[in-house]
């Protein structure tokens, strides 16, 4: 008998089902995602990012930033780290393209970076010579993103501000970060996901009970 239209059928069956699982299923359930307007504060989440954000995407992608960096918060102990206040959905991504999630984490995930480090300067330092403000990090420098040059009847307002002992070996110059440099950190301080979604909320803060008298928590006796 013969068995080939049953096993074309077969393999068709397979392939239709591996694409609709694969592809058509995805689609149907994240393609139509949205920004939300958020009941707590009345902004809309996510907003698009600022075109030097999104320049400094493209910085982060051609350093390959992912290749020791993360950015999906995961419930747990990603949480308990201080990376983010909950874990990350599909609706945090939505302006992403492409998707940088990253699969190692020999650095930290930097999904909520945005939030947890709001200073400029600290960035750029921290890209410029990352043990200056990271004791044992194993970052690369990117120096290549930065100019040295004697500073000028008007220092330049962009120079970095180094800790005094390293400023002290660059006495009559500067360190000012190229375009890329702030693309990128524009990038990064556009990095959080913190806002509450309907299918990732904030955990609930817990509630605190009234103080009580108690006694003396020091060595010292209590009055009487």
């Amino acid at each position: 008998m013969n068995q080939a239209p049953l096993l074309v059928f077969g393999i068709f069956a397979a392939l239709s089902t591996s694409w609709f699982g694969l592809v058509v299923w995805p689609q149907i359930q994240l393609g139509a995602l949205k920004p939300v307007e958020i009941e707590e504060t009345g902004q809309i989440y996510p907003s698009a990012r600022s075109g030097l954000a999104q320049q400094g995407a493209d910085v982060y992608r051609a350093n390959n930033c992912a290749a020791c960096h993360t950015q999906q918060v995961r419930p747990g102990t990603d949480i308990a780290r201080g990376w983010g206040a909950r874990r990350t959905v599909a609706q945090d991504y939505i302006f992403d393209s492409p998707v940088m999630l990253g699969s190692s984490r020999i650095g930290p995930d930097l999904a909520n970076i945005g939030a947890r480090q709001i200073d400029d300067n600290w960035h750029l330092v921290h890209l410029y010579k990352p043990r200056l403000v990271a004791e044992k990090s194993v970052m690369p420098s990117y120096r290549f993103l930065f100019t040295k040059g004697a500073i000028g009847a008007k220092p330049s307002p962009n120079a970095l501000k180094l800790p005094p002992e390293e400023a002290q070996r660059f006495a009559g110059h500067e360190i000012v970060p190229k375009a890329d440099a702030l693309a990128l950190v524009a990038y990064l301080r556009s990095l959080r996901s913190d806002a509450p979604l309907f299918e990732a909320p904030l955990p609930a803060k817990p509630k605190t009970k009234p103080a009580t008298l108690s006694a003396p928590t020091t060595n010292s006796p209590a009055k009487k």
